[in-house]
């Protein structure tokens, strides 16, 4: 499936892709890595030891789009990755990842436009609410990327309404608690 993303010469689509497909993947080996149920799991699935797989992670955690190897790709990318899919008239980027091995199965990146207004990419009632501690210093870095989501086409919100935002979003009545994961 991801042989041909080995080769030296490559698009600047086909680089996007394999660097959205390894940030991916990365972000799952560096959140398992010490974590030996995970670590054996992948190595059963790669058909290697559970010293050889720890070695191969590493070694993977080094990787860089310009020198992944098709020995990473039938290791360690092909056991993680399910499938991907791409949606050349958005850029739509759709990766679901192997749900025996992988938390948070599937990703989506996607691309959109924006207005001319919107070319500092951060609204202003944010950047207000960031810079008063009063109302923002507790702020996590998930709950921060969630703020930052929130787009508007008609209308500025305040740094009150960012405030309230962060306030809905910890209130444990807007929120299930996350179902269990039944062993593989």
């Amino acid at each position: 499936m991801l042989q041909y993303i080995g080769h030296e010469r490559r698009g600047e689509l086909e680089r996007f892709v394999t660097q959205k497909l390894l940030g991916v993947v990365k972000s799952v080996a560096r959140q398992e890595l010490d974590n030996p149920t995970w670590m054996r799991k992948v190595a059963r699935l790669s058909k290697k030891s559970y010293p050889q797989m720890r070695v191969t992670v590493l070694e993977f955690l080094d990787t860089t789009i310009f020198d992944l190897s098709n020995e990473n790709c039938i290791a360690f990318l092909n056991p993680l990755l399910e499938s991907w899919d791409i949606d050349l008239a958005t850029f739509c980027i759709e990766i679901v990842l192997n749900r025996r091995v992988a938390p948070g199965h599937h990703k989506t990146f996607e691309f959109m436009e924006r207005g001319p207004d919107k070319t500092s990419g951060e609204e202003p009632g944010l950047k207000d609410f960031l810079q008063d501690p009063l109302l923002s210093g507790d702020v996590s870095e998930e709950e921060l990327l969630f703020l930052r989501t929130l787009t508007f086409e008609n209308k500025r919100p305040t740094p009150l309404y960012y405030y309230r935002e962060l306030q809905s979003l910890r209130d444990p009545l807007h929120f299930q608690p996350p179902t269990k994961k039944v062993p593989a």
